[in-house]
This record gives structure tokens, C-alpha cells and sequence, in this order.
């Protein structure tokens, strides 16, 4: 009975919802007008439709680029922040404070930020006297750039889950490695990432299922319409285009079908390989 309030939100708002979705991903379904099954012609007009390979390219470039970046810098950060340092509690505020910020906000300050004419980056390249670049505006940067505000504002919430795995790690083990000699590289590469790893493997999942379905900082960073949109588009933001701008919410239930399988795929391969690289105490 107490948990039966979680599972009622967990039945409408996930599990029914996600169903009626794959219904609607075989019909017509638009925001008015009557809805008939058309059973997979929105799956093979997807397949036929060349913004798809592109989306899938370019949510690819997101993980590519922003995954690694955050994981490790996460890693360090926790890592640094586990020693005997001062000012340990303002830095781990000032780090993770990103995490706890509206993502609304974030993507409306580094817009201003990344502006191309009155942005602190591009005044900041031109002190050095560096041309600015047009961070938002131009197709070969608009990636990175948006990669670089996820990867700000993910560091911080994957750190700290990095420092309660460090601190969960026996002092002992460091004990016996410094009589034995070992450096402080190596008590980490020896000792600590193999002890952490399923933290590592944690965060590897979850941080590449968020990324993929990087979303809110396109829409909030990148003007729709625009000559840069369809360069920065995701599978999500596609989605949303197809839903809820042109209203063909049955496409683009097709188009979050296979954006669930892709997920599907990336999560069950982290699953078979982790057996290889995760050491459980």
C-alpha cells in the first residue's frame, strides 16, 4: 500500500504512456482529425527519409564528443577532491552547483555567452586577439559547442558519484600499496579505477542514455527555424519537430520507437562487455 502511489504514477505516466506511443508510432495519428492504423509506412518512410541518418550522426557526435569528456573529467575532479585539500567543501559546492541549476537557465546564459558579435567567449578570443567564431551559427561548430554546455553542466552530478564511490574504498588497500612503495599513479590506476569500476560502469550508462537524448539545450541555444538547425538536430529534437511543430506525432512516435531501440542496443552491449572490465569487491 505504500508504494502503490509510485507504482500508479509509474503504470500512467511511463508504462501507459510508453505503449499508447508505440500504438501510435503504426498510425496517422496528428494533433486533430480522426487517427487510422497504417501499420509500418511511418517506419519505412523513416527509413527513406534522409534526416534520419543524419540525426543518428550527429546524436553519435554528442556522445562522442561529450561522454568520454564528462567521465573523465568527473574522474579527476573526484579524484583531486578526495585528497587533503582546503577549501574542499567550496569547490565541491562550486562543481556541482551546474548540476542543480534549471537546465532552461544554462542554456539561456551560455547562448549569451557563445553570441557571436556581443558574447564574453568571443570578447575573451579577442583580448587575445583571436577572430571570434560564430559558436551557434555555423554548422561546424554547433555541435561542439552544445556538447560543451553538456558537458559543463553533467560534470558536476557525476563527480559526486565518483567521491562516494572513492570514499567507500577501504584505506587499507592504500595502506599496504604506500609500504610497498606504490606512487600515488599508481595506487590510482592500480587500486582505485579497478575498485570504482562499477561506479564507472554506472555513470558510462547513464550519462550516454542522457546524452542521446539531448534535447532542451538545442531547443534553448539553437533559433527553429534556422540555417543551423538541421545541422544541431538530435533524434529527440527531430521528434519533437515532427510532434509538436509539424504535428505528425505519428512519425515521430515512430522516430522515439527507434530512438528507444537505439538505447536499447547501447545499453545492452555496455551489459555483455562490462563482464570483462568491472571488478565487484
Amino acid at each position: 500500500m505504500f508504494i502503490l502511489p509510485l507504482y500508479a504514477g509509474l503504470g500512467v505516466f511511463f508504462f501507459y504512456a510508453f505503449f499508447q506511443n508505440f500504438w501510435y508510432s503504426f498510425t496517422d495519428k496528428t494533433t486533430f482529425g480522426e487517427t487510422s492504423f497504417i501499420g509500418l509506412d511511418n517506419y519505412v518512410r523513416l527509413i527513406g527519409d534522409s534526416r534520419f541518418p543524419a540525426a543518428v550522426i550527429q546524436t553519435l557526435q554528442y556522445v562522442i564528443l561529450s561522454v568520454p569528456a564528462i567521465v573523465i573529467l568527473a574522474l579527476l575532479l573526484a579524484n583531486w577532491l578526495n585528497m587533503k585539500i582546503k577549501f574542499k567543501g567550496v569547490y565541491r559546492t562550486l562543481i556541482f552547483l551546474p548540476a542543480v541549476t534549471m537546465p532552461a537557465a544554462i542554456g539561456l546564459i551560455w547562448r549569451g555567452l557563445m553570441n557571436y558579435q556581443f558574447g564574453i567567449i568571443n570578447a575573451a578570443l579577442g583580448f587575445f586577439g583571436i577572430q571570434g567564431v560564430p559558436w551557434l551559427a555555423d554548422p561546424r561548430f554547433v555541435i561542439p559547442a552544445i556538447s560543451v554546455v553538456l558537458i559543463w553542466s553533467n560534470v558536476g552530478y557525476q563527480m559526486i558519484l565518483f567521491l562516494a564511490g572513492m570514499q567507500g574504498i577501504a584505506r587499507s588497500y592504500y595502506e599496504a600499496a604506500e609500504i610497498d612503495g606504490a606512487s600515488p599513479t599508481q595506487q590510482f590506476f592500480k587500486i582505485t579505477l579497478p575498485l570504482l569500476s562499477p561506479v564507472i560502469f554506472f555513470v558510462l550508462i547513464t550519462v550516454i542514455i542522457q546524452v542521446i537524448q539531448v534535447f532542451d539545450f538545442i531547443i534553448l541555444m539553437i533559433r527553429y527555424p534556422s540555417a543551423v538547425w538541421g545541422s544541431s538536430r538530435s533524434l529527440v529534437s527531430w521528434f519533437f519537430e515532427e510532434s509538436f511543430r509539424l504535428f505528425n506525432q505519428g512519425y515521430g512516435a515512430a522516430i522515439s520507437m527507434v530512438l528507444f531501440l537505439i538505447i536499447m542496443i547501447f545499453t545492452a552491449v555496455q551489459l555483455f562487455f562490462q563482464k570483462k572490465w568491472v571488478h565487484y569487491e
